[in-house]
């Protein structure tokens, strides 16, 4: 099964909290923090609620 590279580009301040809570469930601490996750739907989802504060890369 493909993997997901979660990088986090943008900050979470001033976001809403969903958006920051999102991030915290991904892994997701601090700017430029990076995480490998298996290619779910769950994920997908997750990656889509902060599509603008993280780049995506699909790994093998």
């Amino acid at each position: 099964m493909a993997k997901l590279k979660i990088t986090q580009v943008k900050s979470k301040i001033g976001g809403k909290e969903n958006q920051r809570q999102t991030l915290r469930s991904l892994g997701l601490r601090k700017l430029h923090d990076t995480v490998v996750k298996e290619d779910r739907p769950e994920i997908r989802g997750m990656v889509n609620t902060v599509s603008h504060l993280v780049t995506v890369e699909e790994v093998d």
